[in-house]
């Protein structure tokens, strides 16, 4: 997928790029992405109706997961984009779809990471993934991992290496980890760090500190905090509140836009079923804070939470 833009604030197909230009993988992409996790609560039509209308909206850096939906989001993506589109699809693996109230479980094993990529290349109906984020299971909320789950990184990182040098994965990145693992990671080739992020939850800021100075993308999940308990919501901030009544920008919209004046190597998947929130996630990108507002917000304690997540 090469691109054809002539201009990096415009995507291949000539929309303005959502929150203006960024790097990520070594391409240019809007820093206002779009996180897949959403679409399983749609149909396929509708999934598809949803994707291009993010095309539209200069959207061209798409989050995915195969256990999103046990593979639905990627039919979706599939079906939404051409090569001429030149989104960037990043997917994830290390787990994998599964019954219960938590519809995923660990797949961390080598021989698992394998399988997920090729289950990946089958329901995108591609034959190479641009890039894939291991998602780990020692850091940050979420599952941890026990038994025959606890495998080392250099060991998973071998498999996937293995599969970017057969042309099957184009990139790789980290999610849910630790300074030290991205330090033992980086010689491998690392392109973006996920992990949860917001202006209420910035216990890693060493790891975006790091990814800064690596030339690492950061990508933050969980952006505008949780719709779970235990996680808190930049919505529910006064500091967030009264910035958006001064804007006339939602508290939604206040978050992201924090997010990516924060740090300039920031990129965004916020993920949403509903057309009205994706428009205003993209227009999130073309809010400006002044100095007084971004103290403001500086200042906002951040608290941690612990759930499992997908």
């Amino acid at each position: 997928m090469t691109s054809t833009a002539r201009s990096p604030q415009f995507t291949a197909t000539g929309a303005e790029r959502a929150g203006g230009p960024g790097t990520l993988a070594g391409r240019t992409v809007s820093r206002v992405g779009f996180g897949a996790m959403q679409l399983r609560r749609l149909d396929h039509a509708a999934s598809v109706a949803l994707l291009r209308t993010a095309a539209e909206l200069g959207i061209d850096h798409v989050d995915t997961a195969q256990f999103y939906g046990a593979g639905a989001a990627n039919e979706a993506i599939g079906a939404a984009f051409t090569a001429e589109d030149d989104v960037l699809v990043a997917s994830k693996v290390g787990a994998e779809p599964a019954a219960g109230p938590l519809p995923l479980r660990l797949a961390q094993r080598p021989e698992q990471l394998r399988a997920a990529v090729e289950d990946n290349l089958r329901s995108l109906g591609w034959e190479r993934i641009p890039l894939v984020n291991l998602r780990r299971a020692g850091h940050g909320p979420g599952l941890r991992a026990e038994g025959d789950q606890v495998v080392d990184l250099d060991d998973q990182l071998a498999v996937l290496t293995e599969l970017r040098d057969a042309g099957k994965i184009g990139a790789l990145g980290l999610s849910s980890v630790g300074a030290d693992e991205l330090r033992r990671a980086l010689p491998a080739g690392i392109a973006c760090v996920q992990n949860a992020y917001s202006l209420v939850s910035r216990d890693d800021e060493d790891v975006l500190r790091l990814c800064l100075a690596e030339d690492v993308a950061w990508v933050p999940y969980f952006p505008l905090g949780g719709a779970y308990p235990g996680i808190p919501k930049v919505a529910d901030e006064p500091a967030v509140l009264a910035a958006a009544r001064a804007l006339g920008a939602s508290p939604a919209q206040v978050g992201l836009a924090w997010l990516l004046h924060h740090a300039p190597h920031t990129l965004l998947i916020p993920g949403t079923a509903d057309p009205d929130h994706l428009r205003a996630n993209a227009e999130a990108g073309a809010i400006v804070l002044d100095a007084p507002t971004l103290a403001a917000l500086d200042a906002v304690p951040s608290r941690s939470g612990d759930i499992e997540h997908s």
